[in-house]
């Protein structure tokens, strides 16, 4: 009788492990790739998966998008400036058995063609083009890295130039050639004020020869300025011609 208890639970421990080794569960994010005596014989998945124990081998992958950061890389554009870069590259698999069949480790493939594109596409390019035309150049990066990947399974979907740090003779020249740039704006703007009361002014030279009067009145009115603001006495001269008018008249009523 103990011997059977003993055959029973070791029978029952060797049920128990054929079936954990047999039955597995995946998300609905991950898919099982298959071999049977080594033959890749298909992807599974989601959900409850049999194998067959000790012939059936199974790798997980993940579906998700990967978020992967590419560290700085030293990089000499094509100006001759030293800088360093870094990225970042989402990317997602979409065909489980070539990412695990046709590359030894898929993760770290993309990493490294991330990282060699990203040399060799920046140094390419001129400091002032990586500046200012960021979403070109990553957009060249992610179609470049993504032809490279679509052999095993992995799109790339978005390339992003994170960080690009300039030697610091660098920022100081560029820190002055923005101040320069300010100040001839700065210029620029002044000029064309003074270019547009010049023609203010003569507009209004060109009124007042027309119409002799409007010195008259304009002169008026710069007394009446003068009075409002000033308390103290102010001694301003009269032209004779302002009042020739006045004088004509008096005379005209004797």
């Amino acid at each position: 009788m103990p011997v059977f208890s003993t055959a029973f639970v070791i029978l029952v421990i060797f049920v128990v492990v054929l079936l954990a080794n047999a039955v597995r569960i995946l998300r609905e994010y991950e898919r099982g790739v298959i071999f049977r005596l080594g033959r890749l014989i298909g992807v599974k998945g989601p959900g409850l998966i049999l194998l067959i124990p000790l012939i059936d081998k199974m790798v997980k992958v993940s579906l998700r998008t990967v978020v992967m950061d590419v560290p700085p890389q030293d990089i000499i554009t094509k100006d001759n400036v030293s800088i360093k870069v870094n990225a970042v590259v989402y990317f997602r698999v979409l065909h489980p058995d070539k990412a695990i069949v046709d590359v030894e480790n898929f993760l770290f493939a993309t990493s490294q063609l991330s990282q060699t594109t990203l040399r060799s596409i920046l140094g390419q390019s001129e400091l002032d083009e990586l500046l200012a035309e960021r979403e070109k150049i990553n957009h060249s990066l992610q179609q470049i890295i993504d032809a490279q990947t679509e052999p095993w399974g992995i799109k790339v979907s978005n390339v992003e130039v994170k960080h690009i740090d300039l030697p610091v003779e660098m920022q100081r020249a560029m820190a002055r050639q923005a101040e320069a740039e300010r100040e001839r704006r700065a210029k620029v703007i002044h000029a064309e004020g003074e270019f547009q009361a010049s023609q203010r002014l003569a507009e209004a030279a060109q009124i007042i020869e027309k119409h002799p009067a409007a010195i008259q009145l304009r002169y008026l009115q710069t007394l009446t300025e003068v009075a409002s603001d000033k308390n103290s006495t102010t001694i301003f001269p009269v032209p004779i011609d302002l009042l020739t008018p006045f004088m004509e008249r008096a005379a005209g009523k004797k």
